[in-house]
C-alpha cells in the first residue's frame, strides 16, 4: 500500500502558480469512469472525457503531479516510441507512419491546450538532439530525412560542431546536432496544475492523498481506497512508473520504472546563460545514459541525466550530477545547486507506450511505459482512450493494441538487476 506524501522538494514545486490542495475520497461515489494516477496521462483522460460528457472521478495516491509528470527535465520533445520501424512486420508500413505523425500530433495537442486554456506554464519553443559519436552524426542524418519524409511540420536543421557552438551549446563535447524549431520545454508542474483546474471546471472529481488499495473486477468495477470507494462502467489506470505492483501485478510486469535526476543551480547571469546555451533551446544527447538539460525562465541551468535501473537513488544528487556538468560546461567552474531532486520514469522492453485493456477486465484500461517522452505522449494516450471509452473511433487504439508487449524476466524482485547489467551492456557498446 502506498504511504501519501508532500511533493519532492525540486525547483518546480517551488515555483508552482498554485499551492492549492484536494480533498481525501472518504464517501462512496458512482460514476462513468474512475481515473487512477493524477499525472499527465490521469488529468488529460479525465479531461478529455468529461469534455465528452462522461462523469469522472480522478484518484491521486498523493498530490497532483507528485510523481513523474511533475518532476521530469521539462523537455517537450517531438514523437512517441523509439525506433518505431521495428513494427512494421506487426503493423505494415501504414500503421509506422500513422505513429510517426501521431509523435507530431502529440507536441501539437500540447501546445494546444497551453493556447486554448492560456495555461501559464513558461512554455518556449527550440530543442536540439546533440551528437557524442560519428555514428551518432549519422543518426542525426537518418533522423532530419525521416522527419522531412512525413511533412514536419516545422523548421529543421543540421548543425556542425563549430555552429552548434555559437548557436546551442558553447561546448566542445558534441560532434553535430539537429535544432527543431517546432519541440521544446516547459515547467512541466505548472502545466499539469494548469489542466487539472480544466478538468474540475468540467466537472471532474478530484482527489488526492487517496491511493487504491484494492480493484474489484467485473463489468463494473469498484475501485477502493482507505476510506471511499468508486463503482463505475470503466476504470482507467495511469500510474506509470509508480504503478504499485501489487495492484495489478499483469500490468506492473510490462513495464520497468528507471530513474532519473535533476539539478537546478543558483541563478546565474544572464550574460553567462547567453554564452552557455545561445537562443536557450532544450537539448538532449543521443546515449543511452543521456544528458538533457536548458536554461529556465529564472536563468538557472536545469541540468538532467543518470538515468538508472538499479532501483537506488545516489546519496548526493548534485555531487552524482556534477562530473556530468562539467564535463559539458568546464568553463562554467563550481557552481551552486539550489534542488535537487529525482523520479522514476516508465519503460517498457519495445520502448512503445502501452495502450490497453487488462485481460482478465476488459473494463479495465491503462497507458503507461513513455520511455521519456512523456510529456507529449501521455497526452496523445489520453486522448486515443476517450475516443475508444466514448465509441468515437478505437482506430488508434487497435493500432497500439496490436502490438505485444514483453513481460520483463526474472519477476518483481529479479527484473530491475537483471536489466541494469542489460543496460550495462549497450552502455559499454557504446564505448568502442
Amino acid at each position: 500500500m502506498n504511504t501519501a506524501t508532500e511533493h519532492t522538494s525540486s525547483w518546480y514545486a517551488a515555483t508552482r502558480h498554485s499551492q492549492r490542495t484536494w480533498p481525501a475520497l472518504q464517501t462512496a461515489l458512482d460514476v462513468d469512469v474512475c481515473v487512477v494516477g493524477a499525472g499527465f496521462t490521469g488529468i488529460n483522460t479525465a479531461l478529455e472525457l468529461a469534455q465528452r460528457g462522461f462523469s469522472v472521478v480522478l484518484l491521486e495516491a498523493h498530490r497532483i503531479g507528485w510523481g513523474a509528470s511533475g518532476r521530469n527535465g521539462g523537455e517537450l520533445i517531438r514523437g512517441i516510441g523509439h525506433d518505431l520501424d521495428q513494427f512494421r512486420n506487426t503493423l505494415g508500413s501504414e500503421g509506422v507512419l500513422a505513429l510517426k505523425q501521431m509523435g507530431t500530433e502529440a507536441l501539437e495537442l500540447v501546445k494546444q491546450r497551453i493556447q486554448i486554456h492560456q495555461i501559464d506554464c513558461d512554455l518556449v519553443l527550440g530543442y536540439a538532439d546533440l551528437g557524442t559519436n560519428a555514428k551518432h552524426r549519422k543518426q542525426l542524418d537518418e533522423e532530419l530525412q525521416a522527419l522531412q519524409a512525413i511533412n514536419y511540420p516545422h523548421p529543421l536543421r543540421l548543425l556542425e560542431p563549430t555552429e552548434l557552438k555559437q548557436q546551442v551549446v558553447d561546448s566542445d563535447f558534441y560532434t553535430g546536432a539537429l535544432v527543431d524549431e517546432g519541440s521544446g520545454h516547459l515547467h512541466p508542474l505548472n502545466l499539469l496544475l494548469g489542466e487539472v483546474d480544466v478538468a474540475e471546471q468540467l466537472g471532474v472529481q478530484v482527489f488526492e492523498q487517496s491511493p487504491v488499495i484494492r480493484l474489484e473486477k467485473g463489468d463494473r468495477p469498484v475501485v477502493h481506497t482507505a476510506q471511499g470507494q468508486v463503482r463505475c462502467n470503466r476504470v482507467v489506470l495511469g500510474c506509470n512508473g509508480y504503478l504499485n505492483p501489487d495492484l495489478e501485478p499483469w500490468l506492473g510486469g510490462k513495464i520497468l520504472p528507471a530513474g532519473s535526476y535533476v539539478v537546478a543551480t543558483e541563478p546565474l547571469p544572464v550574460e553567462l546563460c547567453e554564452q552557455l546555451m545561445p537562443g536557450r533551446k532544450a537539448v538532449a544527447d543521443m546515449r543511452s545514459t543521456l544528458d538533457y538539460y536548458r536554461i529556465s525562465q529564472d536563468n538557472r541551468l536545469i541540468f538532467g541525466g543518470l538515468c538508472t535501473y538499479s532501483g537506488k537513488d545516489p546519496r548526493d544528487i548534485a555531487a552524482a550530477l556534477h562530473p556530468n556538468i562539467a564535463k559539458v560546461f568546464p568553463q562554467l567552474g563550481p557552481v551552486k545547486v539550489d534542488y535537487q531532486w529525482g523520479g522514476m520514469l516508465g519503460i517498457g522492453a519495445n520502448r512503445l507506450p502501452q495502450i490497453g485493456q487488462l485481460p482478465d477486465c476488459p473494463a479495465i484500461y491503462f497507458a503507461q511505459a513513455y520511455a521519456g517522452h512523456g510529456v507529449n505522449a501521455t497526452h496523445l494516450a489520453a486522448r486515443i482512450l476517450a475516443e475508444t471509452i466514448s465509441g468515437e473511433t478505437d482506430q488508434r487504439y487497435r493500432l497500439f493494441s496490436q502490438v505485444n508487449h514483453l513481460t520483463f524476466p526474472g519477476g518483481r524482485y529479479l527484473r530491475t538487476p537483471l536489466l541494469a547489467t542489460g543496460m550495462l551492456w549497450h552502455r559499454l557498446k557504446e564505448l568502442f
